[in-house]
């Protein structure tokens, strides 16, 4: 099997927030979210995997006006369009998370985090997992002094 792909933007491929692009709405994130699970994917694709009440071109167009924003990349695969977030996961969740400590918790790192873990429970391993990082960190922060 042989694919052609060509692109018709460059997307943006690095590790530095993009702040040259709006944050997304809650349709939008849905939307990026189905693409990071997937990988690229047509509209029918993500519109199927999205499973709202929506119709296909309620989908369509709000994929088409978020390659207009650059939140998404479109290429062509077999004469169809393709579409991939143009920001790595990674680096979308920071923007997001950045936002949201800014806006909403004034800055705090400490109510964005209890905040988040009583939205639901979480479990020993997880909870495990979050001291491990948070050793990391600390680890990381005191050789950089």
């Amino acid at each position: 099997m042989f694919l052609v792909v060509i692109s018709t933007q460059m997307p943006l491929r690095s590790d530095t927030p993009d702040t040259d692009h709006p944050m997304p709405t809650a349709a939008e994130a849905d939307i990026l979210a189905v693409l990071w699970r997937l990988g690229p994917a047509t509209v029918r694709e993500v519109h199927d995997a999205l499973d709202k009440d929506c119709g296909y071109n309620t989908t369509l167009t709000q994929m088409r006006l978020m390659t207009d924003k650059g939140l998404l990349v479109r290429s062509e695969r077999f004469r169809s369009h393709v579409y991939e977030p143009a920001a790595p996961k990674n680096q979308m969740q920071t923007r997001i998370a950045g936002d949201l400590l800014k806006r909403i918790f004034a800055g705090s790192p400490t109510g964005l985090i209890m905040s988040a873990l009583g939205a639901q429970p979480t479990t020993p391993e997880e909870r495990e997992e979050i001291r491990r990082m948070l050793d990391e960190l600390d680890g990381k922060k005191r050789r950089a002094k």
